[in-house]
């Protein structure tokens, strides 16, 4: 058992599978931020009703995205301590602030806002759920930061052997980083949207009682998709230049012809330095659904007519098209990680000298344990958030008023006794 392999299948399979819990947190808060701020400008109760039933499935998938992000820790320990070891310094920076500032932040504000329902003032109340989205997305920059700097390491010297920072602010402008970030964005709000908009499609199919909320949440579902469908594809082009230029065997640049084959076969021995031929199909996979998506450009102003909406077709249409963005961010996650293969810093670090020094029987039954592990908590998760959805906007349990306290009776007068 080769344990550089089975360290990679167990970092793509908690790696990928735990993006797409970020991706479904980032893209759902937004969409709560513009339901909320909606109903404390009208004052219209179905705006509190349609932010307590996605509130919920965004809670849900939160909580147990933690989960997945503690098990994607681990495995960085167990598996990657070369990594650690050797470029620590420098990629942990971006992680700590992430953990320290983002996260910690994120967390507690997003407590607040699940029992500050009819607790706090409405104004307060919104400010923190604004505290919420704005935490997340700083979470995802300093993330973007700290793997934008292993697709092109800048801002750093080696000395006794091990990685040093000497230029902060050369990891927040990195190359690598620009259209990377509003990509990842972009497609947290693609997948957020179409998540949205095919539970609404398929409650609206179902005719259920709330017909008028999932109406409104189709609608916003599908604008936030297509914008998010646009940033992505304006933000993915560009990568092919930018990212080209400091990964030229990324994108099928021969490695001799880059004038790195001298270089890297100087410092490392010789060997072979190209990604595999592979990553072309994610790429061409993660293209098609993103034109398909785009699509929805040309056909969006169809469902803002209730003649559209009451036929069934286009609903359908909307609701088979819900797993698409999550096959191009698994997609557009294999092309952007195996295309720097063989390296885990890319020209300084390569994945067999990152590996940690364990055999083969000890990283499989690592991995085996994690993958388990994690496969059970997206089941639970997706299992929680559809029963969740099925029931619809009745009875929610986010933000339910709180109950009158019971009425005091009285004691009955005392009768009065004659003699």
């Amino acid at each position: 058992m080769d344990p550089l392999l089975i360290a990679r299948l167990q970092f793509a399979s908690t790696a990928s599978i735990h993006f797409l819990f970020v991706a479904v947190t980032l893209g759902l808060v937004t969409l709560l931020v513009c339901l909320q701020t909606a109903g404390y400008l009208t004052r219209k109760p179905g705006y509190e009703r349609l932010t307590r039933f996605w509130g919920t499935l965004y809670v849900i998938n939160y909580v147990l995205g933690i989960a997945t992000g503690l098990v994607m820790e681990f495995q960085f320990g167990l598996n990657w301590s070369g990594l650690s070891r050797y470029v620590g310094n420098v990629f942990g920076a971006p992680l700590a602030i992430e953990t320290l500032v983002a996260f910690f932040l994120e967390s507690t504000f997003l407590g607040m806002w699940i029992f500050g329902w009819h607790r706090l003032g409405r104004g307060l109340h919104l400010a923190l759920l604004w505290g919420v989205a704005i935490t997340a997305y700083a979470s995802a920059y300093w993330v973007m930061v700290a793997n934008s700097w292993l697709q092109n390491p800048v801002g750093y010297e080696i000395r006794d052997g091990v990685a040093h920072l000497t230029d902060f602010s050369a990891l927040l402008a990195n190359p690598t980083l620009s259209f990377a970030l509003p990509h990842v964005l972009g497609a947290a709000l693609m997948a957020g949207g179409l998540l949205m908009a095919g539970v609404s499609s398929w409650h609206l199919i179902r005719r259920t009682v709330d017909h008028a909320l999932f109406r409104t949440s189709l609608r916003l579902g599908l604008v936030a998709g297509l914008l998010g469908t646009t940033l992505t594809m304006g933000s993915g082009f560009p990568q092919f230049g930018a990212v080209g230029a400091v990964q030229p065997t990324k994108f099928g640049a021969d490695v001799a012809e880059a004038g790195l084959l001298e270089r890297w076969t100087g410092q490392f021995g010789p060997g072979d330095y190209t990604p595999p031929e592979w990553t072309g199909v994610p790429l061409e996979l993660m293209m098609m659904i993103a034109f398909v998506l785009s699509w929805g450009i040309f056909l969006l102003p169809l469902f803002y007519r209730d003649w559209i909406i009451r036929l069934r077709f286009p609903l359908y249409l909307v609701l088979l098209s819900t797993p698409l963005p999550f096959v191009a961010l698994i997609s557009g996650w294999l092309v952007r990680e195996v295309g720097r293969q063989p390296w885990a810093v890319y020209g300084l670090l390569p994945v067999s000298d990152a590996v940690s020094p364990v055999g083969g029987g000890t990283l499989l039954s690592s991995y085996v344990g994690f993958t388990l592990l994690l496969g059970t908590l997206a089941v639970v998760n997706w299992t929680l958030m559809a029963r969740h959805a099925a029931r619809g906007a009745g009875d929610l349990a986010l933000g339910r008023p709180p109950e009158p306290p019971p009425a005091e009776q009285s004691e009955p007068a005392p009768v009065p006794v004659h003699a």
